[in-house]
């Protein structure tokens, strides 16, 4: 039991006390912008704007900057949704769940090889391609990517970027020693999945009612 609770635990004798307190405040606050989400509730994006400020300086601090860029655009992301989601499309109505146009998956594509490229370059630029999670976190910065981008347009297939960025997650965490955050990715894939179920049963509903 005790070599459990090293191999989750242990790393955390080494670092400071209030990087573990914000780690875990960040985690708290990144499950409620995710409930939020699932919920399709406004505040989806202050609750996930304070986890990202506190998780951006963090992985600064601990130099992991894939996982900071993906923080850095959270942040930028939520401004930006926060907009679309409270943006009135006629007199009555804000912008409403939907699925994505032939134009919007284009886009992702562009934005999921683009981030692969940006990604390299900044590995490349500061050095770090000196451990196989470099690579991951190439892959898991671009699906996150687009994965922010179509819920900030409150687009359903959100929801799948999220169930494959947070699957690879738990394990790439655990293993980098942030076991309070890969149990965060984990209890973030029941929530994705309820999430997607949740805002297709809306869709089907409004689709019957036309």
């Amino acid at each position: 039991m005790n070599q459990i609770f090293d191999f989750l635990f242990g790393q955390y004798a080494t670092y400071d006390p209030l990087d573990i307190w914000l780690e875990i405040i960040a985690v708290i606050f990144g499950f409620l912008s995710v409930w939020y989400s699932k919920q399709n509730k406004i505040w989806v994006f202050p609750t996930g704007m304070i986890s990202t400020s506190i998780f951006v300086y963090l992985l600064l601090k601990w130099q992991l900057l894939g996982d900071m860029m993906i923080n850095g655009y959270y942040f930028i992301m939520s401004v930006y949704g926060w907009y679309i989601w409270t943006r009135r499309v006629d007199e009555t109505h804000v912008t409403p769940i939907s699925r994505t146009t032939t134009k919007e998956k284009k886009t992702s594509i562009i934005i999921f090889l683009a981030t692969l490229v940006f990604v390299y370059g900044v590995y490349t630029y500061f050095d770090k391609w000196n451990n196989w999670t470099a690579y991951v976190d190439t892959v898991t910065t671009a699906v996150f990517f687009v994965g922010m981008w179509l819920m900030a347009r409150r687009k359903i297939e959100n929801w799948i970027y999220w169930i494959i960025g947070d699957l690879i997650s738990i394990p790439l965490y655990l293993y980098k020693g942030f076991t309070f955050t890969s149990f965060q990715y984990l209890i973030f894939t029941f929530i994705a999945v309820s999430g997607y179920l949740s805002w297709k049963k809306h869709l089907d509903n409004k689709t019957s009612t036309l």
